[in-house]
């Protein structure tokens, strides 16, 4: 039984549903978003600092921050952050890519939350040619099952990136600002990382 319950948790993103395909532009094309369950059950979540194969050091930290504010925005679940440094990050094994039901139940009973939010930023690159690559996938504690993950590369040197970054600042700036903020997007990195956590958080939404 241990076993099956291992292997369950280690199946691949494809055997729990189908990768979503958007024809509107405005977010990431590919997704994940488990058919079988719904995000308004969910209850309170963690999200676990982001881990960081880049070769800068603070952009994990940065990542976390604007993702947290642009999920909180979405009102979908209770979100408590757990920093790299933070004594659960070790007690728990919070950097490990998978866990058994078991270590699950440790972790929700611990942190006293119903799902738990984790990822990594894979890469970075900064101006003059910004890029950034992020996994996260968001895993409910009651059972190891996926509820929604997301795998991206934002590229400003991309024809379609740079048209959604430019969209998005025109539709969520103060008239007036929008020309200066186009372009801040595509040189300051705090900016292009808002405009990519509005991105990933645009893609987890309720079942309709």
């Amino acid at each position: 039984m241990n076993k099956l319950k291992t292997l369950f948790l280690l199946l691949p993103v494809c055997l729990f549903g189908c990768m979503i395909n958007m024809t509107d532009k405005t977010v990431p094309n590919y997704y994940y978003l488990n058919p079988y369950k719904n995000l308004d059950t969910i209850g309170r979540t963690v999200l676990v600092e982001l881990a960081n194969d880049s070769d800068f050091p603070h952009i994990s930290a940065d990542v976390t921050k604007a993702l947290f504010h642009e999920l909180q925005k979405k009102q979908i679940f209770g979100l408590t952050v757990v920093r790299q440094n933070a004594p659960e990050w070790q007690s728990l094994r919070l950097d490990m890519n998978k866990y058994t039901l078991e270590q699950l139940s440790a972790i929700r009973k611990t942190l006293k939350c119903d799902a738990v939010l984790k990822g990594t930023v894979t890469g970075f690159k900064p101006f003059p040619h910004m890029a950034i690559g992020i996994r996260i996938e968001l895993r409910d504690l009651t059972d190891g099952q996926l509820l929604w993950a997301l795998e991206q590369i934002w590229d400003t040197t991309d024809k379609t990136t740079k048209q959604r970054l430019e969209k998005y600042y025109k539709h969520h700036l103060l008239p007036g600002s929008a020309v200066l903020e186009e372009k801040l997007g595509t040189v300051s990195s705090l900016k292009f990382i808002k405009f990519v956590a509005y991105e990933t958080s645009e893609t987890l939404q309720f079942k309709r």
